[in-house]
């Protein structure tokens, strides 16, 4: 690079750049070894050598535009670059891989993909189904007394917050103008959104799969030290940051490459396995009894709502009862599943995490079905006026409280904890962020929200807040309590088994309940969108019936009834999607002996 040095040298480099194509330069320029701020000198110097050799005039417009479509493309990277910046917690998520490694980074990132969801799912909702119901909607004459952020009862029974409020008329501003119809768009939307839910899951799960099932095999070699570093890098606090996320990407590399195989006797064996299974035993007996708490108090808390209470103040409280028990087991219980992991010394911490996550989503999962079970069996069928906000009601409240307890083991748990480790009991030391039960608590409350869509159309918009007060509540305690993990791993395919948690059971569980509520449940007589039809579904039927009568729109109830309603073409749909799947496995396992056979080339 010796030529750069000299003004005469340089003079010659510009010139020859500005002999050449517009293409070729730009390409000279981008492999030059040297920094941003140089080239883009080198740059300008050559369109200045370009304009002053520009004899004739065309040639001159011609550079000119040249001139501007380079400044339009360097406005165009410069913008890019600072909204690429502005990326919503960049610097954020950058800080905590670097302190904490990938496996609690995984967590955030986790968080951040499901508060764009619910973005998302606000969007729809509140464009197709609220806006549309404030034209429609009649005036609240309840009072607000603020007890109803808490219960989500009284005053918000009136409002779009909940399915009840819901027209089942056609919405017309203007006389003989276009209609909204209320029923259709409101089933549509739920229909649509989850449609686009699980194509959103479907990719999701298949691009942190092919990002991380074939991982770098060169991540601990000199590549790593010699070609990783971005030499653009000029910022102090940035470079810092860099060497600290490169010192912990070793650090879990030369830990995989390490790992130990522990050999064990056959006495050592045996009373591992014992472990293991009194643990097992252990975790599923406590699921079992808090399903069973959690039927009971359902049970008992329908009967008292359904006879009414002498005043408010005792209704609210009733009200918070449930919510409050099952957030406590949803607390309590994982912690006493860590603790229970703790004793059983697993060999890595990825088991650990693993063992957890499985633990704490059959709990989960169990007492949402057993919820669910009481809200479609029980409550459907109670002799509410409004049984589908009575529903709405109940999980906002669920919602709610669990955020509520959320933050407060985010206190408890770590900042007490770290508190006590200092302090009193000194050998404790600080806490580490506990990556299973912080996860399956975003899937929880996720699930949720699902189940709410149809109950409560703006529930994605409370959880949207939520999660975006969870994500800040979060950091501020891992930076200030947590400690990094005391064995630092790698984790290839955390995010890829988050997506799967959310998928399978939470997301096909949903759309189980949904399925249920809209085909087979009769809709609540005297409120929502759907009064005085046989099911949610029969909206849809109707309005087929209605297009068969117009000669222009018999396509549309031939595609219905041939395809749509068609077991038929499910059938070889399916059958299709299995070949293709099966073409799609042989394909990857050819190309995983394709791999193994260059492996040993390489090796040889």
């Amino acid at each position: 690079f010796c030529f750069l040095h000299g003004f005469d040298a340089e003079e010659d480099l510009v010139g020859s750049l500005a002999s050449m194509s517009t293409n070729e330069r730009i390409k000279a320029i981008q492999k030059m070894p040297e920094t941003m701020r140089k080239k883009r000198e080198i740059r300008n110097k050559v369109l200045k050598e370009i304009t002053k050799k520009s004899r004739h005039r065309g040639a001159q417009c011609t550079q000119c535009l040249q001139g501007a479509a380079v400044s339009f493309r360097r406005f165009g990277n410069t913008l890019s670059e600072y909204f690429h910046q502005l990326r919503l917690w960049h610097k954020t998520l950058k800080i905590i891989g670097a302190e904490f490694g990938t496996s609690v980074l995984s967590y955030f990132v986790f968080l951040k993909w499901l508060l764009n969801l619910n973005i998302f799912s606000f969007l729809i909702n509140f464009g197709f189904i609220t806006i549309p119901q404030f034209l429609a909607a009649e005036p609240n004459n309840l009072s607000f007394t603020g007890l109803e952020l808490f219960t989500g009862a009284g005053y918000f029974q009136q409002t779009v917050l909940y399915y009840g409020f819901y027209t089942n008329a056609t919405i017309s501003k203007v006389e003989n103008g276009p209609s909204y119809n209320m029923q259709l768009a409101y089933i549509f939307t739920v229909g649509i959104y989850f449609v686009i839910c699980f194509l959103i899951l479907l990719f999701s799960m298949a691009k942190f799969f092919s990002r991380n099932i074939n991982p770098q095999t060169f991540s601990v070699n000199a590549s790593k030290l010699l070609c990783t570093w971005d030499f653009n890098i000029t910022n102090e606090k940035a470079v810092k940051l860099q060497q600290k996320n490169l010192h912990t990407q070793i650090k879990e590399g030369l830990t995989e490459v390490n790992k130990e195989v522990q050999n064990f006797s056959a006495m050592e064996r045996v009373v591992r396995i014992a472990t293991h299974l009194l643990a097992w035993l252990a975790s599923l007996g406590t699921a079992v009894a808090a399903c069973a708490g959690v039927y009971f108090l359902s049970i008992n808390n329908l009967e008292l709502f359904m006879k009414g209470y002498r005043n408010d103040l005792e209704s609210q409280t009733a009200m918070l009862v449930l919510p409050v028990i099952v957030s406590l087991f949803n607390t309590l219980i994982p912690f006493f599943f860590s603790w229970l992991g703790h004793l059983e010394k697993f060999q890595t911490p990825g088991q650990h995490i693993y063992v957890t996550i499985t633990r704490n989503t059959i709990l989960k999962m169990s007492i949402v079905g057993i919820l669910c079970y009481y809200w479609l069996n029980i409550v459907a069928t109670s002799e509410s006026q409004c049984w589908e906000t009575l529903v709405g009601q109940d999980i906002y409240r669920l919602v709610l409280v669990d955020f509520i307890f959320c933050l407060l083991g985010s206190f408890f748990g770590e900042f007490l904890r770290r508190i006590i480790g200092t302090t009193v009991c000194m050998n404790l030391g600080l806490p580490e962020f506990d990556i299973g039960r912080n996860v399956l608590d975003l899937i929880y409350a996720q699930t949720l929200t699902w189940i709410g869509i149809l109950f409560s159309p703006l529930l994605p918009g409370i959880q949207m807040i939520a999660f975006f007060i969870v994500f800040f509540v979060k950091k501020v305690s891992l930076i200030r309590n947590c400690q990094p993990p005391r064995k630092v791993w790698r984790t290839a395919q955390m995010m890829t088994s988050f997506i799967f948690l959310l998928f399978c059971p939470s997301f096909l569980g949903v759309l189980s309940v949904i399925g249920v509520t809209v085909w087979r449940l009769k809709p609540s007589e005297e409120c929502g969108p759907f009064r005085g039809l046989s099911s949610m579904y029969a909206a849809v039927d109707e309005w087929i019936q209605i297009l068969e009568s117009y000669t222009a729109s018999k396509w549309v109830a031939w595609i219905y009834h041939n395809l749509i309603s068609s077991e038929l073409f499910f059938f070889i749909l399916s059958s299709i999607l299995l070949i293709i799947t099966y073409l799609y496995w042989q394909i990857i396992q050819g190309r995983k002996t394709m791999t193994e056979l260059l492996r040993k080339q390489i090796n040889n």
